[in-house]
């Protein structure tokens, strides 16, 4: 056995490339854990053998889109596996979405048939049923030669769209995140996040199985079993957003659990609240962070394991390859120091979103993210919040993202969301809604004193709005547009 070069190489022009050299390396390797099964890679390639004889059964071939929904499983990436095998397109399919969303997402990739886990089968066979597939091969006409998967956006800001990867896009991804985050034939992750998304794919799971590594996988997050795991499977690395890491500290067994072999875990998909990284960073566990979009890979910005303790609040530094500049409104480059939209160009960027215009999202090649950030004198990015969600009260610029960080290190505040309401005199205003941890109250005086202390006075909040939760998309982030519309409607009525 010769030891594995860790991450595709550039001459592997293809997912199944890069995982029968894995395989020829060492068949007997331990490859993907979930429960009691334990597949070695001689397994693994069972399960992609199958899958693809079944769907080749089927007529399934080149072109062809298809879409798999169900839990997190091993079976899901040798599906994924098996279509770049096939030539056909991988579309993963949010199982949180109602039915008749998911029949949208289907008719427009015309997808030629839907498969899934045990889990979902009534669902899988009620789409069948329902969804007007393309029963013969009838590739969509913006599928092209080389196109590995179709992931759609969450649609927090209007429709979902059909983002389409290659499989040189992913490899590049893959391969950019296995160096950032040093992963190889020793690796260890935990998955957990929706493989449906590309930050559950592509940012520790798929690189990780491409540098040899070794993925366990729970079929949803579940924080005691996430602590369980940790302390008997004992990984290097896992991937939390802020939802699971303040449902992880929140949980009893945070305080006794022992994450001795946590080297970092790394956390993204929002801005990621100081007071949470400083908890997990108490115990020893530095938290790098990532940024990117479903469009973009999505490992696009940040920071390396050694780089998590000293930088804690910044997204990082450009992933090997890619490009990041940050531009005003009207498309200039901002001055040093000041915020900008974040525009990417990279060989992990999406080719584009399926049945729209060649450069749809793209400005001279350089994909507008619509998220904000400034770059500080040592290259490092600090993402402050979307253009959209941007308040402009009275002429200044009021970041959300800023007041949220600040509400939510207050006691007794689990988690909270600040957007902008009309107001005659200014424009626009923040207004804060803020829900309390369980049992507890929030000292909204002090809070308010707070802001007297560290905020100039036209961020202070001018409403404060106590909810039990926020209205979320299907990934977990906060439907802010939903939430405005809401708040403004409560004030109105008194």
């Amino acid at each position: 056995m010769t030891q594995p070069i860790a991450g595709p190489q550039p001459g592997e022009a293809t997912l199944d490339a890069v995982w029968q050299r894995l395989l020829a390396d060492d068949p007997q390797a331990l490859c993907l854990s979930a429960g009691a099964l334990e597949w070695s890679r001689r397994d693994f390639e069972q399960a992609i053998q199958a899958q693809g004889a079944a769907w080749a059964a089927q007529g399934v071939g080149s072109g062809d889109v298809v879409a798999w929904l169900g839990l997190n499983t091993p079976q899901m990436l040798a599906a994924l596996f098996a279509c770049g095998r096939l030539g056909a397109v991988f579309l993963p399919l949010n199982w949180r979405l109602t039915d008749e969303e998911l029949r949208q997402v289907l008719r427009h990739a015309k997808a030629r048939c839907v498969t899934g886990t045990a889990d979902m089968q009534d669902r899988v066979a009620h789409l069948d049923q329902t969804a007007e597939l393309a029963r013969t091969s009838q590739a969509h006409q913006g599928v092209q030669p080389g196109d590995l998967m179709l992931v759609y956006t969450s649609g927090t800001t209007g429709l979902p769209r059909g983002a389409v990867h290659t499989h040189a896009q992913v490899l590049a991804n893959a391969r950019a995140a296995a160096a950032v985050q040093g992963f190889g034939p020793h690796t260890r992750v935990l998955g957990l996040l929706p493989l449906f998304h590309v930050g559950g794919l592509c940012i520790q799971v798929m690189p990780a199985l491409l540098a040899g590594g070794a993925v366990r996988l729970h079929a949803r997050f579940d924080p005691g079993l996430w602590l369980q795991d940790v302390a008997a499977w004992r990984p290097q690395t896992s991937l939390l957003v802020p939802a699971t890491m303040r449902a992880t500290l929140e949980h009893p067994q945070w305080t006794n659990t022992d994450l001795s072999s946590l080297q970092f875990i790394n956390s993204g998909s929002s801005v990621v609240p100081l007071a949470l990284i400083e908890r997990f960073q108490q115990r020893g566990v530095p938290v790098a962070q990532v940024y990117g979009a479903t469009e973009t890979g999505p490992f696009s910005i940040a920071t390396t394991p050694d780089q998590a303790a000293s930088c804690p609040s910044l997204a990082g530094w450009p992933a090997p390859g890619v490009q990041v500049r940050l531009a005003s409104a009207d498309g200039a480059d901002v001055p040093a120091g000041e915020v900008g939209e974040i525009q990417l160009r990279g060989p992990n960027v999406m080719r584009g979103y399926l049945g729209e215009p060649v450069g749809s999202g793209f400005v001279d090649g350089w994909f507008c993210t619509g998220d904000l950030a400034r770059q500080r004198p040592d290259g490092a990015y600090e993402v402050v919040g979307r253009s959209k969600d941007m308040i402009n009260s009275g002429g200044e610029k009021v970041f959300p993202a800023e007041i949220e960080a600040l509400v939510e290190s207050f006691p007794g505040v689990a988690e909270c969301a600040v957007v902008g309401l009309p107001d005659a005199q200014w424009g626009e205003v923040p207004a804060l809604a803020l829900v309390p941890l369980r049992g507890q109250a929030v000292d909204l005086p002090g809070l308010q004193a707070l802001f007297v202390q560290r905020l100039a006075r036209y961020k202070h909040p001018r409403r404060i709005v106590i909810r039990q939760e926020l209205p979320r998309t299907a990934l977990g982030k906060v439907r802010k547009p939903q939430l405005a519309q809401e708040l403004a409607e409560s004030l109105a009525q008194g």
